[in-house]
């Protein structure tokens, strides 16, 4: 039994997971438990959806994680046919040498690298940008970035961030925080024990890449998920991975008649998940009390990059960054004996929070069915960055056997006819017994749907 499972099922009050089975053999090369962390989150949300099930009368069924395909799901699960991804990562973007240690500049947001060019006062020039950088303290660009609307990380070691402020905040914090109260429902979702959540209502106002790896999940046993961005949003490298089994509209909430339109969206909902942060919401007149005006019975499930206390609480952010601040790039760099920040090997803290937030959102729907209430739940990357590092083996233990190479057989069958092109996706990473993990449609673009359930 993984105890890191036993611990994610224990903040999410699932019962014990005896009846999950992990199979699959090798591990991500990392110094941390990424490829546990990967099963565990999976199993997790598999766990949520197997209650759920059991709860509407369906069978309790077996629940069966392959670890090596949850850990490439944490990579890339789409992979074209006769075309090509676009770039994840902007030019500008990536980890700098300060004149005291080291520094990330995430810049894909076109008004994210705007501000911190403004700061460094370079042209869109990696090697000017690197220059500049170079004349810096890593505090003290940090926090001017941040001031001028960007996005930055200086590299911290775990033990400068453990006394740090907000690390103190976030290991204060719970893995997923759960609150609710009496509410009134919807007319209860179509569900059948194949397809467990067919019918429910998921609003997903999400970016990259925790949020959407979320709805992707929920959508693969059969919710309706409608994803909504604003009009001038746009993130290439990422949309046809997580866009599966969605449709995607665009809203300006900025206008009356938009407004109008996602206010029936959301009271309509069974489940809204965001990632917007919070003064954002707040500013648009859809804050906690008016979404909870606007649907008493609804799901809430949010979150983000820093944790929900603490003076970085609400700060802009990304895994990258976060594993920067966290300690995690460090220890990676002093595992290899590297000259510069080692990141995990994939976007572990996105992936895994993004499967928590599905379970947490299941969770809420079991609160729903056997208590009568309304949930909200709130999760972050900083936390599950301390989930991990707490559960990962001490620098120097034995490493598990590296994952094989990837092949044909890692594939589902057949071709998915996304926006760009053919392409082949990977299996599922888990199986639930009579319950096939399937999505009803293929990745698309933003804004490719209208703006109705």
């Amino acid at each position: 039994m993984s105890k890191m499972l036993e611990a994610i099922s224990s903040a999410l009050s699932l019962p014990a997971p005896e009846c999950v089975t992990l199979a699959g053999e090798g591990a991500l090369p990392s110094c941390y438990a990424v490829t546990e962390l990967a099963a565990a989150s999976v199993g997790a949300a598999a766990l949520a959806v197997r209650q759920l099930i059991a709860a509407q009368g369906g069978p309790a069924a077996e629940v069966v994680v392959d670890r090596r395909l949850a850990s490439l799901w944490f990579g890339w699960s789409l992979h074209p046919v006769g075309w090509e991804r676009p770039p994840l990562w902007d030019p500008v973007a990536g980890d700098y040498p300060t004149a005291d240690g080291w520094i990330r500049l995430h810049t894909n947001a076109l008004h994210h690298r705007d501000a911190a060019l403004a700061v460094l006062g370079t042209p869109v020039e990696r090697a000017a940008v690197a220059r500049a950088v170079a004349a810096w303290r890593g505090a003290e660009l940090e926090a001017a970035v941040v001031a001028q609307g960007g996005c930055a990380a200086m590299m911290r070691s775990s033990a400068e961030w453990a006394a740090h402020e907000q690390g103190r905040a976030v290991a204060a914090e719970p893995l997923v925080a759960q609150a609710g109260q009496a509410g009134s429902f919807n007319v209860g979702w179509a569900a059948t024990p194949s397809r467990p959540l067919a019918g429910l209502k998921v609003l997903d106002l999400t970016r990259v890449l925790a949020g959407p790896v979320a709805t992707r999940f929920l959508a693969g046993y059969g919710a309706d998920v409608l994803r909504i961005d604003a009009p001038d949003w746009s993130e290439p490298g990422v949309i046809p991975e997580v866009t599966l089994g969605k449709r995607c509209a665009r809203l300006d909430l900025r206008l009356a008649q938009d407004r109008a339109v996602f206010e029936e969206l959301l009271g309509q909902a069974d489940v809204l998940v965001h990632g917007y942060r919070r003064e954002a919401l707040e500013r648009l007149g859809f804050g906690e009390a008016a979404r909870r005006r606007l649907n008493p019975g609804l799901v809430d499930v949010a979150l983000d990059a820093y944790g929900w206390t603490g003076p970085l609480s609400g700060r802009r952010g990304f895994d990258s960054l976060v594993q920067m601040s966290a300690g995690i790039a460090q220890r990676g760099m002093q595992w290899q004996g590297a000259a510069k920040p080692v990141p995990l090997p994939v976007q572990a803290l996105d992936h895994a929070t993004g499967y928590l937030v599905a379970a947490a959102a299941v969770r809420g729907l079991l609160y729903r069915l056997q208590e009568g209430r309304a949930t909200q739940a709130r999760l972050s990357l900083a936390r599950t960055a301390l989930l991990l590092e707490q559960m990962s083996p001490p620098l120097g233990a034995a490493a598990e056997p590296a994952l094989a190479a990837f092949g044909d057989a890692d594939l589902a069958p057949g071709l998915e006819q996304t926006a760009w092109g053919a392409a082949r996706r990977l299996a599922p990473p888990v199986r639930i017994e009579g319950a096939a993990m399937a999505w009803d449609r293929p990745a698309s673009e933003l804004g490719s749907a209208p703006p109705r359930w």
